[in-house]
């Protein structure tokens, strides 16, 4: 471990490669999270409501339109980081029950030692593989299972196919949703195909993204909400306009036309998402 005072990175080998914990310059007690170089997380300790990246913030709309204010909620985070969303339920969900599960037992450490989250009953880190902790789950058991799973830069295959999709919809309650942050650009090959495998599955979704990500004009994150109802599109609307990093809603129509015809992706074929361009980051 190499620790740097005086406001510099924190470095630290995990079992991915190397993390920082960088200060933000612009916050007190805030952090982003890298490992290799890629930017994983940002944490406000002081207020885990402030959401600096743009799609956590996409995410926790989804979190704050699903149910009334303030109702608990049951979620399955798939890919822990530093917890940031996690931390976000917990302030304005109290009472939810949240199981976070992330394959890198030395991140874990590393989050735990130095940016620790609140005591919370409620919130379990456990250390295991997505795919398993989704297979292993009961029929309905969450209400909301989120997927932010990257090994670097890229989402493992095994986490892109229709098999993994069917098993995301069991766990989900009737009218629970799945959201997962797809990282695509150029033609968005990956980010229809991954439209059309949970679309399989899930049948009411929508996608929310900067135009210029959906244009193809750049790379950058999508998420992708799907559920057996509705998604809280309206809702959803509005705030990704409003939001100081605008984003646009695509569903209906407009989201078959975006899938384009994509084929389902099966364990058979499945490959991991396209890596970011050089020198992204």
């Amino acid at each position: 471990m190499g620790r740097k005072r005086g406001g510099q990175r924190l470095g630290v080998r995990i079992d991915s490669g190397l993390a920082e914990l960088a200060p933000d310059p612009d916050r007190p007690d805030s952090f982003t999270l890298l490992v290799d170089g890629t930017p994983q997380s940002h944490v406000d300790l002081a207020d885990p409501t402030h959401l600096e990246f743009e799609y956590v913030r996409r995410i926790a709309m989804v979190v704050d339109l699903m149910a009334p204010a303030g109702r608990p909620l049951r979620v399955l985070h798939l890919g822990g980081g530093a917890l940031t969303l996690p931390r976000y339920v917990s302030r304005t969900r109290p009472g939810s029950t949240q199981r976070v599960v992330e394959i890198d037992a030395a991140l874990v450490e590393l989050v735990r030692e130095h940016l620790p989250w609140p005591p919370d009953r409620n919130l379990r880190v456990r250390v295991g593989d997505a795919r398993d902790a989704v297979t292993t789950g009961r029929d309905g058991s969450y209400d909301l299972v989120v997927a932010d799973v990257f090994a670097g830069a890229r989402t493992p295959a095994r986490l892109t196919s229709v098999e993994f999709a069917g098993e995301v919809a069991r766990v989900l309650a009737p009218g629970g949703l799945h959201v997962a942050n797809l990282a695509d650009g150029g033609a968005l090959k990956y980010a229809r195909g991954q439209v059309a495998t949970v679309g399989a599955v899930l049948p009411h979704a929508c996608l929310v993204a900067d135009t210029a990500v959906l244009r193809g004009r750049r790379y950058g994150n999508l998420v992708l909400i799907a559920g057996r109802v509705e998604p809280p599109v309206a809702g959803l609307t509005r705030r990704a306009a409003g939001d100081w990093f605008p984003g646009r809603v695509v569903h209906g129509d407009e989201l078959e036309r975006f899938t384009g015809g994509a084929a389902v992706v099966r364990d058979a074929t499945a490959r991991p998402s396209d890596p970011p361009p050089v020198g992204f980051f």
